[in-house]
């Protein structure tokens, strides 16, 4: 799965460790989620969105 976790993480000028504080997860978890590399649990998704004004759907983006 895709997302702009990134991009709109810089757009907020955030550090990863910021958002992680944040949303309640370590810094490390912020990085595999921007790598694409770990896909967060539905709540953390809408934590996530929450934070950043923007539902699920415009940060996550599934492909087959």
């Amino acid at each position: 799965m895709k997302n702009k976790v990134e991009e709109y993480r810089k757009q907020n000028n955030e550090k990863q460790e910021d958002l992680a504080n944040i949303v309640g997860v370590s810094r490390q978890t912020i990085i595999s989620i921007e790598k694409g590399k770990y896909n967060p649990s539905i709540l953390l998704a809408f934590k996530i969105a929450k934070h950043f004004g923007k539902s699920i759907e415009e940060i996550f983006i599934y492909e087959d």
